[in-house]
């Protein structure tokens, strides 16, 4: 805003705003400052003045922020009339002027707003008009670009194909040239049979040997080629490459010498460890015959295949001393420590090989091939000879058990030598089936022989068992002893440690079956004849010793027989038969013993089967069904062995409980002559002795047989001596005072039977209590006995026909009157 003149009134002067005064930063506070200052000068000096001194005590404060003199207050008070802002009309003059401003500013700027739309307008008019314009242009610059490119395609197109001419060209021009080169080499072969002498000096430089070898192999290639396609001629009767037969011998010479040249100075490198030589000269080997002869020849000139020291210490390590066997553990020792050794100089040679050989695979592969076709093998046919199955070696040397476990020790051996080897790298070679191939003549008949061996064992073990016998009965066996005692000493009692040893000899056969057998249907088969050979020993000897048992209990019956007591005893019988008596009870004893064993020892080859066997039958059908048939079959004979010796036990007790009967049962025990005096409520003396000899005997019972075996043991035992009292009884008469006594008897029988926990023989005792009644009462009451049970009349018309007044009461017609109302 321009400045105005102070002394100039303000009404007069116009106010001028300029248009930039809007522009940039615009603030109306300094807008409006700019405006009003000018017009209130007495202010800005008021303002000043306070500034120089007036300020601290001359001057006030007004509340509008103005400060205020002594003098002002003093025109204040005496004017109060006058106005109080005098400024003020100029200042709404000023306001209305710029106002009026302020709309022509407005209108100017509107103006050259409308002016600026028309000229932009127009200019974007103009730029639309131009990029459509740069548009075609840029579509015809983009059409000419493709023309060219497609031009500069087709002269690249072009340029490749005289190019390929080009190239191909030259390689025909060099083949050419090689052609001619090997034509001019060929007629150099081709001129003398044998003779290499006047060869060009590529053939003899030794410095040029891999050059030679290889024009070498291409000539003797194309002419053994060309004579393979020659084909008799026509005419003449010549053939077309005729000539070439020269060249192909002069060639072969050649070769043969060239390669033999080479591996001599291999030899030589070789020896000096000259590696790089080694490299050099088998490069070039490999183009005589892919290089196998010069593989073959590193392998084979190794000290470990051609040194006889290394062959005898191999034997050392392993065999030991030759003058005594070596044991498994020992070999297995051996054999670990050897595989070591040799897996470690495989890994240095390989090492030597990856160095050396263009194709160290191919190397490898014959290395581990020639270490286990020669090294191992030879050590294996040491190790493993084969028994003879007919006339093998006792078992104190070893027998046929100790050629299996060296067998199962090599096999596993060698095993991990060839996972060893395979870790080391054997190239394309199957190490593994070669491995197998070592082991197949011997696992061919391995099932034979581990059969053999566990029937060696089994014969052996046997032995074993009957020297034992002998020492220990021998020194027991004078002749002052009674043959009772004699006859209860079994010679060979069934053991249950040799069933265990039997299960264990059978479970490390198991062991190797799994060794020897890769395929289930393989493994399934001979398991299950190694089995079947446990369960044939097995049922063999426990029913061979519970026939053993037997014996002993025939032939205690056979002495009890010949002692049989009559009417007229002497002493000297009496103690034969109480000493027949004493053998029966040993054999009965012994024989409960043998089938407690011989039930363990089944026990324990089910637990086997199940535990170890039946897993390795279950994966081929059928297997595990005709296993277990086959053990039914195999114990069927002991269950029959078990099931006789039972019943001879059986005899055996009843045969004594018959002669304590016989011996010590009185007639006056039931009919006392003092009848109707004190009754005597004891059981009677035989009763006293039978259950005393009953629970003496069947302790032995009690403690060895279970289950289902102890209840139908006990209960036909019951049965048998619920038939024998009633027999006994119905030798005698008896009055009332002997029925109570015999009642007091079947309390006595009632009582120790109900410890054989069988209901059925608890019954039948009760019964005999019941009919022990009718020896009680009066002859009239009889009838009223049997009311409630009215099944018992036929044993009891029986007992009835036992009492002493039978006749005189006419019990017999009473009984029929009453048995038929």
């Amino acid at each position: 805003m321009k400045e105005r003149s102070k002394s100039s009134s303000v009404s007069n002067l116009p106010l001028i705003l300029n248009i930039d005064d809007f522009k940039g930063d615009f603030s109306f506070d300094a807008l409006f400052g700019n405006l009003v200052n000018e017009l209130l000068p007495s202010f800005q000096e008021d303002s000043a003045d306070s500034a120089d001194g007036h300020g601290i005590g001359g001057t006030d404060v007004l509340p509008n922020g103005h400060t205020r003199t002594s003098s002002d207050a003093t025109k204040f008070a005496q004017g109060l009339s006058a106005p109080l802002f005098p400024e003020v009309d100029a200042l709404l003059l000023l306001f209305k002027n710029s106002c009026k401003e302020l709309v022509d500013l407005r209108k100017q700027i509107d103006g050259k707003l409308s002016n600026l739309k028309k000229e932009v307008s127009t200019q974007d008019d103009k730029h639309r008009k131009t990029l459509t314009e740069l548009e075609k242009g840029v579509d015809g610059l983009f059409n000419s670009f493709a023309r060219l490119d497609s031009r500069i395609s087709s002269v690249g197109q072009t340029a490749a194909k005289v190019g390929d001419h080009l190239q191909s060209a030259d390689a025909q021009r060099e083949t050419a040239s090689q052609a001619i080169e090997l034509i001019k080499y060929l007629m150099e072969f081709n001129r003398n049979p044998g003779s290499l002498m006047e060869l060009s000096p590529l053939f003899s430089d030794d410095s040029r040997v891999a050059e030679a070898a290889s024009i070498a192999q291409k000539l003797r290639s194309f002419a053994e080629e060309d004579i393979s396609k020659a084909m008799p001629s026509v005419v003449g009767g010549a053939t077309a490459s005729r000539g070439l037969e020269v060249a192909v011998a002069n060639l072969q010479e050649y070769c043969n010498e060239l390669e033999n040249r080479l591996l001599a100075r291999f030899d030589a490198a070789s020896q000096r460890r000259e590696l790089s030589t080694m490299s050099e000269c088998a490069k070039i080997l490999s183009q005589f015959n892919r290089g196998t002869s010069a593989m073959q020849h590193y392998v084979a000139t190794r000290p470990m295949f051609i040194d006889v020291e290394v062959m005898n210490s191999d034997n050392k390590l392993v065999l030991g001393d030759q003058s005594s066997q070596a044991s498994p553990n020992y070999v297995a020792r051996g054999l670990s420590k050897l595989y070591k050794e040799i897996t470690d100089t495989v890994r240095k040679e390989a090492a030597t090989i990856m160095a050396v050989f263009p194709s160290p695979n191919d190397v490898m592969s014959i290395l581990v091939q020639r270490v286990l076709e020669q090294r191992v093998t030879s050590l294996l046919d040491k190790l493993l000879e084969k028994p003879s199955i007919a006339h093998p070696r006792p078992v104190g040397e070893g027998g046929i058990l100790l050629y299996l476990r060296m067998l199962a020790v090599a096999n596993e051996k060698t095993q991990e030598l060839a996972r060893d080897l395979r870790a080391v790298g054997c190239g394309d070679l199957d190490v593994e089936g070669l491995t197998e191939s070592l082991f197949s003549a011997h696992k061919d008949e391995y099932p034979e022989y581990e059969q053999a061996s566990l029937r060696q064992l089994y014969q052996a073990k046997l032995e074993e068992l009957r020297a034992e016998s002998q020492k220990v009965s021998e020194p027991s066996g004078t002749i002052g002893r009674s043959k009772g005692a004699s006859v209860a000493s079994s010679p060979l009692e069934i053991s249950v440690a040799a069933v265990t040893e039997f299960v264990r000899w059978n479970e490390e056969a198991i062991t190797r079956c799994t060794l020897f057998s890769s395929l289930p249907a393989t493994l399934a088969a001979n398991v299950r004849s190694v089995f079947t050979c446990l369960l044939h020993q097995v049922s063999q000897y426990i029913t061979d010793g519970l026939e053993r048992a037997r014996d002993s209990l025939t032939e205690a019956a056979s002495l009890r027989e010949r002692f049989v007591i009559g009417s007229s005893v002497s002493r000297r019988v009496t103690s034969q038969a109480e000493a027949a008596a004493a053998a029966g009870e040993s054999s009965f004893k012994s024989f409960m013993v043998a089938v407690q064993r011989a039930g363990s020892s089944v026990a324990i080859v089910q637990q086997y089967f199940a535990n170890s066997i039946s897993r390795l039958l279950l994966p081929v059908d059928g297997s595990h069904a005709a296993t277990c048939e086959e053990m039914a079959t195999a114990m069927s004979s002991a269950e029959g062995a078990a099931f006789k010796g039972l019943h001879q036990c059986i005899e055996t007790v009843m045969a004594e409980v018959d002669r304590l009967l016989s011996t010590e049962q009185k007639a006056a025990d039931y009919h006392s002559p003092d009848d109707g005096m004190v009754h005597d409520h004891r059981p009677t003396n035989a009763c006293t002795r039978v259950v005393a000899y009953l629970s003496r005997v069947l302790e032995t019972a009690f403690t060895t047989l279970e289950g289902l075996n102890k209840q139908a043991f006990l209960t036909e035992l019951g049965n048998y001596l619920y038939k024998g009292l009633v027999n006994h009884w119905q030798k005698f008469t008896f009055n009332p005072s002997g029925g109570l006594r015999l009642k007091r008897d079947i309390t006595e029988y009632g009582e120790f039977v109900r410890s054989f926990n069988a209901p059925t023989v608890d019954e039948k005792f009760e019964l005999l209590g019941i009919l022990a009644n009718v020896f009680i009462v009066a002859p009239e009451s009889l009838s009223s006995l049997f009311e409630g049970t009215p099944s018992i009349r036929k044993d009891a018309q029986r007992f009835i026909q036992l009492r002493d007044d039978y006749k005189s009461a006419k019990l017999a017609s009473r009984l029929s009157s009453l048995w038929s109302s």
